[in-house]
């Protein structure tokens, strides 16, 4: 079967911070788009997905929480894995993966929930009927993607 060591503990510990930080960014990436502009008469706004996410005040503790989790993780697997058989570690190594990509998602909703309270606010107050992903228009729209930044670091 398969032995962890410590080195392949941190590697796959390194791997799951980078994969939180990756979907974080591939989600941003997925949202964004560089091609819509204002149009102070539209009732669609627009807002960067990418760049409220990257600047959002709440994504440092995110980050921080995760790695906290993730040295928690690592230290009871180290503590635990010298009675352990090879099965036995392998299995127990999945559920703490498991567990770190439930938290994981847990702070990701937290950070999209908070978002989406903050652009209906925004949409409300410029009186927007509709709020689409910048990446998904071509030409048109009022960008609120600063203004959710605001709001948000308020």
């Amino acid at each position: 079967m398969l032995k962890l060591e410590k080195k392949q503990v941190k590697i796959v510990s390194v791997v799951i911070a980078l994969v939180f930080i990756g979907s974080v960014v591939a989600l941003a990436l997925t949202q964004s788009g560089g091609i819509a502009s204002a149009a102070p008469s539209s009732t669609v706004g627009v807002v960067d997905m990418n760049k409220i996410l990257i600047e959002h005040p709440d994504r440092q503790g995110a980050e921080t929480a995760l790695k906290s989790e993730l040295e928690a993780a690592q230290k009871e697997f180290s503590e635990r894995e010298s009675g352990m058989s090879d099965a036995e570690k392998e299995s127990y190594s999945r559920q703490l993966q498991e567990r770190l990509a439930n938290k994981e998602s847990e702070l990701m909703e937290q950070l999209l929930k908070k978002v989406e309270e903050v652009v209906k606010q925004v949409a409300d107050a410029k009186g927007l009927s509709i709020v689409v992903s910048k990446a998904a228009v071509v030409y048109g729209g009022t960008d609120i993607t600063q203004d959710v930044i605001s709001r948000l670091k308020k």
